[in-house]
């Protein structure tokens, strides 16, 4: 008999086992998932390319973030984590992915960037150890999009207990709709199918607000397109959206 369930933590667990182990894409079983994703550099993957985003670059030049401590939620290669750190950030990155960090890593060292500690890990498990906080800025680029319905509980935790009060959160995220990217499934019927998440979830501007309204809503718009020749990154079926945290 198994009666084994005691916590929120443990409830959030059983979820993630709901979905075939080939499916998890956020946990500490996803690693190899994404250690066959990033294997191959040459891949033509429109965001290996190491250029960072166009929001990025724009809410830093808008909104006056300069030097403090930032975080790179799902940082893959580093390209968003690097651009922090030659802006003057101090820089914790994270990625399930040892392939990943590895060649994020490479690239730091080729770019000359000592502003970086990169983490590989699960995120959630690492806030609070190496992932310590408080973070002027917190940046997920295109991680959040690859959760289960349940694990933005553990999400939001996160950034309750790692956003420093006035600071911000900004991410980049599947647009739902004509022209966006990503499964339109209801959240229940993940659970009910228990495959995977078919990609990633798409999300509309209204369930953004809402997921994160604790937070205030300062900018959220689709990405620009980004021409080729442009030293930025930029895809029109995501939507870019930053918060700020209230003063306590």
């Amino acid at each position: 008999m198994d009666r084994t369930i005691r916590t929120a933590d443990d409830v959030l667990t059983l979820l993630d086992g709901l979905f075939a182990p080939g499916a998890d894409r956020w946990s500490g079983r996803g690693a190899d998932w994404w250690d066959g994703f990033y294997a191959d550099r040459s891949k033509p993957v429109p965001f290996f390319v190491a250029k960072p985003d166009e929001n990025l670059v724009h809410w830093i030049e808008r909104y006056g973030t300069g030097r403090g401590r930032a975080l790179d939620l799902g940082c893959g290669p580093g390209r968003n984590a690097l651009h922090l750190a030659q802006r003057g950030f101090e820089v914790d990155a994270v990625d399930l992915s040892p392939r990943a960090v590895a060649w994020a890593r490479d690239r730091a060292r080729e770019a000359g960037a000592d502003g970086v500690r990169f983490h590989r890990g699960d995120a959630f498990a690492l806030a609070g150890t190496a992932l310590t906080g408080p973070y002027d800025l917190i940046y997920d680029s295109g991680c959040f999009h690859h959760l289960a319905p349940h694990r933005r509980v553990s999400y939001l935790a996160l950034l309750e207990r790692l956003l420093a009060p006035g600071g911000l959160f900004g991410l980049t995220c599947f647009a739902a709709g004509e022209g966006g990217m990503g499964s339109e499934v209801s959240d229940a019927d993940f659970y009910r199918e228990g495959g995977g998440l078919l990609g990633g979830l798409a999300y509309t501007p209204a369930s953004l607000r809402l997921i994160f309204s604790g937070l205030t809503e300062l900018e959220l718009r689709r990405m620009r397109d980004e021409p080729e020749e442009s030293g930025q990154f930029g895809e029109p079926f995501l939507w870019t959206a930053l918060f700020r945290r209230d003063r306590d």
